[in-house]
């Protein structure tokens, strides 16, 4: 009832149909990441043609950081559905998406290629952190400490390890505070601190609820089953009701879902990244230092692993564990472990009777460009 009664491009997504708008006109996942990089360049055009001293300067760098900063986040969300998983052999010739590097909208609009694509956002990053403050006045503003997790991000899903770590370090270098779980009551209808008071927090951002969230916020059976009994994240992400098992747990402390960027995920980069240097003491730190925060106090007992393969693989099951219906997460993990055999996954969803699949490197794990776009800037078309 809930998918019928959705918009075509809801549905569609959900079904992972070859041709998800069937007449939608507005995309937000496309508009509203373009609307934020005009905004950014209206800005950083603006304040280019300022003089800033003294006292000035100070306001000055923390917009233009500010600037640089949410048109990386913007890139980079529009990169993890619009172009291909990031592959450095082919990142030369795949297709990236439109820079927008200027606020004349007259500009007409062309694709990058896929590494031009990450270099810009990595080039947008650097910039803002040596623009912004250490830390900001409001999560939902950025820092210097926010331009660092978001690097380990990107780097982490270039398959950059060794970049991702040196980002992740010194993000947690500065700020590290973790919430024991067993502060939290896990009964309440979101147990999470709600903002601004989450200090798990970095920076502050939310994503659209569509009406499909009712259907897509529902909790999968096998992922339910990897929690045991003294690990609080089952108590403190999901609800059952007559519906089935509903995620809860948001950073946000709404309904909104979570689409920020937080210190428990950098501990999970860093732990990953330390496993994929073969440094597997420093890896299981990580991750029990994490970990003990989300069990039972005095239940949990720490990891440990004989080699660097099963530290990755206890990583990568706690990383999906945590963090759940968290922006994008699940989704770019999918597309950049999907390329490793011991990792994939073929996903599988059954409505209405039919079931849907949706297998490891299939081509509509890169979302079509809307029609739109195409019929007016004449841009190529993702294949699907």
């Amino acid at each position: 009832t809930t998918w019928q009664g959705s918009t075509n491009y809801s549905k569609y997504v959900y079904t992972w149909d070859k041709d998800i708008y069937q007449g939608t006109a507005s995309i937000s996942d496309w508009n509203s990441p373009y609307a934020v990089v005009e905004y950014a360049n209206i800005v950083l055009d603006g304040l280019a043609k300022l003089d800033p001293s003294g006292q000035n300067l100070q306001d000055w760098n923390n917009a233009m950081g500010s600037a640089y900063f949410f048109r990386a986040y913007a890139f980079y969300n529009l990169a993890a559905e619009f172009t291909p998983p990031y592959t450095s052999a082919s990142a030369a010739t795949d297709l990236g998406i439109p820079l927008r590097l200027s606020s004349d909208v007259n500009q007409v609009s062309t694709r990058a290629t896929l590494r031009q694509t990450y270099d810009q956002i990595i080039n947008d990053l650097k910039q803002a952190e040596a623009l912004l403050p250490i830390t900001a006045l409001y999560q939902a503003r950025p820092s210097s400490v926010a331009a660092d997790a978001l690097l380990a991000r990107v780097y982490l899903n270039m398959e950059d390890y060794a970049d991702a770590l040196v980002y992740a370090d010194k993000a947690l270098n500065i700020y590290h505070a973790l919430i024991d779980f067993n502060s939290l009551t896990l009964t309440a209808a979101m147990p999470l601190p709600a903002y601004p008071n989450n200090n798990e927090v970095i920076f502050y951002s939310t994503s659209s609820i569509f009406s499909l969230a009712v259907i897509s916020g529902l909790a999968d059976t096998t992922l339910l089953k990897s929690y045991v009994s003294n690990d609080l994240r089952k108590a403190a992400f999901y609800s059952t009701s007559s519906a089935g098992t509903a995620f809860k747990g948001q950073y946000t402390g709404s309904y909104y879902p979570f689409a920020g960027l937080a210190v428990n995920e950098l501990y999970l980069i860093r732990a990953e990244s330390y496993a994929r240097a073969n440094n597997i003491a420093a890896a299981m730190q990580d991750l029990n230092t994490l970990l003990t925060k989300r069990w039972k106090t005095g239940t949990f007992v720490p990891y440990t692993v004989t080699d660097a393969g099963d530290a990755l693989g206890k990583i990568l099951t706690e990383r999906r564990k945590e963090l759940p219906f968290t922006g994008s997460l699940r989704w770019e993990d999918l597309r950049r472990l999907n390329k490793d055999s011991k990792y994939a996954v073929t996903l599988t969803r059954v409505l209405n009777g039919q079931t849907y699949t949706l297998p490891p490197g299939d081509s509509r794990y890169t979302l079509p460009i809307p029609d739109i776009e195409i019929k007016l800037s004449g841009i190529a078309q993702n294949p699907r």
